[in-house]
């Protein structure tokens, strides 16, 4: 294994098998039922086609006390812990 794809490796990104050197020919999109489907053709007649959702995710809840105007937090009830934005 080469230096080079051991440090793709340890970045974290993806690889795709297969792909490396094909010749692509066209790449289009096109959006459906709240997808994103993108397609990369290859001039081999082979295609890498990814299909893109998003969710909505509740990232915190809690119950305040706003007698004071100064919302007091009573209890967390929700707390995302994913680390994601």
């Amino acid at each position: 294994m080469d230096k080079r794809r051991v440090e793709k490796r340890k970045t974290g990104r993806k690889q795709y098998p297969g792909v490396n050197g094909k010749v692509v020919d066209r790449v289009e999109h096109k959006f459906e039922e709240g997808l994103l489907f993108i397609d990369i053709r290859f001039a081999d007649q082979t295609a890498l086609c990814w299909s893109i959702g998003t969710a909505i995710v509740i990232q915190e809840a809690h119950l305040s006390d706003w007698k004071t105007g100064d919302f007091k937090l009573v209890k967390r009830l929700v707390q995302n812990e994913s680390g994601r934005e």
